[in-house]
């Protein structure tokens, strides 16, 4: 029994001391990675060190190393949104198990809440890391965005760590509990990773399950565009990048929300293109199978959407000339 004791154990010391000791730094390291976007929970790390904070200032001092990482790490986004636009909220939705509309969502969102959609970021799964660059790239003012970051990084470590402290017992017994148990916690936790894991990519094989349907190449639009009877355009990029990159000829601009208003006096055995700029035609996809389900027969996304199309007609425009 008490080999098997001694197995099992997992010896917590050495972390807990590193907190005791570096609280502040490990606090500002491990905000900063995750906000960053590597997939290190930061929660479990505040819940620890506010549990272990020995004065009010000491907590004082976690909380502002991890206001200060966040709006570090949402700074760069920021920037990087800024100056690259809608190609880093792309790149980030498709380093997503399960991508999806990640972009129109992600607007969608930013545009209903404005600046609240920054102070609300950090208590939403997967707007954290893709909220900042949305501002850069809608040229939200530095100054609001730094408020309003601040904000919600504040709310966001200061809850944890005020929950860390009120609760410092129970956290204590806790990590105790998984010491005394560490084998059984760690199968546990493997358990809900791989839980976790089997449901994003069960995700994204019901997706790509709804993709499997027939798409139009930019080359077939273009051709299709200058015939007697030319399809019908649906455009699902979001407001403020048809602001930003403008509309395109003869399409129609929609939202999955209202789509049935915006086609209902549309013949259903026309040609319909829906096309979208987010990963694997996502909005587009969908949109189509909305249309599909309704009895709309000729309805095809158009494959690599809007920046397939813009260079299909670069390309036209060049061979032109």
């Amino acid at each position: 029994m008490q080999r098997k004791m001694q197995v099992t154990r997992m010896d917590l010391t050495p972390i807990t001391e590193a907190l005791q000791r570096d609280a502040v730094w490990v606090v500002f390291v491990n905000v900063l990675l995750q906000q960053i976007g590597l997939p290190v929970p930061a929660v479990p790390t505040l819940l620890v060190a506010g549990s272990l904070a020995a004065s009010p200032a000491q907590a004082g001092q976690m909380l502002a190393a991890a206001v200060l990482a966040s709006v570090l790490a949402d700074g760069v986004w920021y920037q990087a949104g800024r100056a690259f636009g809608y190609r880093v909220l792309s790149g980030l939705c498709k380093l997503s198990i399960n991508p999806g509309s990640c972009v129109s969502e992600t607007e969608g969102r930013f545009i209903r809440w404005g600046a609240w959609s920054l102070v609300v970021a950090k208590f939403v799964p997967g707007f954290s890391t893709v909220a900042p660059p949305i501002a850069g790239s809608l040229r939200m003012p530095l100054p609001r965005f730094i408020a309003a970051a601040g904000l919600g990084a504040a709310l966001w470590a200061g809850a944890a760590i005020l929950a860390g402290w009120w609760l410092r017992a129970e956290v204590q017994a806790a990590l105790e509990t998984m010491s005394r148990h560490g084998g059984t916690a760690i199968a546990v936790a493997a358990i809900a990773l791989g839980a976790w894991l089997l449901w994003k990519i069960g995700q994204k094989y019901r997706f790509e399950q709804l993709a499997a349907i027939p798409h139009i190449t930019p080359a077939e639009l273009m051709k299709n565009m200058a015939s007697e009877k030319p399809p019908l355009l649906l455009d699902f990029r979001g407001e403020a990048l048809i602001a930003q990159e403008g509309p395109i000829a003869l399409a129609t601009p929609a939202h999955l929300d209202d789509l049935p208003r915006v086609v209902s006096a549309w013949p259903k055995d026309h040609d319909i293109v829906t096309l979208c700029a987010c990963p694997q035609d996502a909005t587009a996809v969908r949109a189509a199978r909305v249309l599909m389900k309704r009895g709309y027969t000729r309805v095809r996304p158009l494959k690599g959407g809007y920046d397939a199309w813009m260079r299909q007609l670069k390309g036209h425009e060049h061979g032109s000339g």
